[in-house]
């Protein structure tokens, strides 16, 4: 049985040897939302020349994808960091994520259907970082306690075998990393979203909360 992966120490490790070697490598940063880049944000950007990349065809409707968007750009204005952020916004063309779902829609959150969208906003992440000339690409997404990180590292790896451009590998949660998203949330008054981005993860989410509400009444006796 192959150990289990440590994500977290390979960072760390590339960030010793960057900083041993005198050098603030240029990383192009995929990231979510606000909240979750946070405390990446807050982490990294002593060590590297991140350009933040907001990216997420997957986020649905055009008014949160917005919202999210506008945050983040908030955030990198407001939070001080040693090595500003420059913010960069992909396109929006929702009807890519949708194609990429066809016949998958039903399936529950965390499975094939995010792995898909994963590689679609990677991939996007792989190809900005060559055209900005990076030394890396990471994403935010592995702070999230409901991401799979493993799958994240894995696709990143493979794309960084077809791009040459280095994998900045991840597992954020860890140090307590999402604990303090939640508390730069609150630092910042960021807007904190309860679903992930996409239509199915929003009515996964909403059938989830009817579900709640009805076993509450019915523990009442209403």
């Amino acid at each position: 049985m192959n150990q289990k992966r440590n994500y977290q120490k390979e960072l760390e490790t590339v960030i010793q040897k960057e900083q041993k070697e005198g050098r603030t490598p240029k990383l192009l940063l995929h990231s979510c939302c606000a909240p979750c880049s946070s405390y990446v944000l807050e982490y990294l950007s002593p060590f590297f020349a991140i350009t933040d990349f907001f990216y997420n065809p997957n986020i649905s409707p055009k008014e949160e994808y917005q919202k999210r968007e506008e945050e983040l750009k908030r955030l990198i204005d407001e939070m001080p960091m040693k090595n500003k952020p420059v913010f960069l916004a992909g396109e929006y063309h929702p009807e890519e994520f949708y194609q990429l779902a066809k016949g998958l829609e039903d399936v529950p959150e965390g499975k094939e259907r995010c792995f898909l969208c994963y590689r679609m906003r990677l991939e996007e992440a792989a190809k900005m970082a060559v055209e900005k000339n990076c030394d890396y690409f990471a994403t935010t997404l592995t702070i999230s306690p409901l991401k799979n990180a493993q799958k994240l590292n894995e696709i990143g790896e493979e794309l960084c075998r077809e791009t040459k451009v280095a994998w900045l590998p991840s597992d954020f949660k860890k140090k307590n990393g999402y604990k303090r998203s939640t508390e730069l949330s609150k630092e910042y008054g960021m807007y904190r979203q309860d679903y992930c981005g996409c239509v199915f993860s929003m009515r996964e989410r909403e059938e989830q909360k009817a579900r709640i509400e009805q076993e509450i009444l019915q523990n009442n006796g209403i």
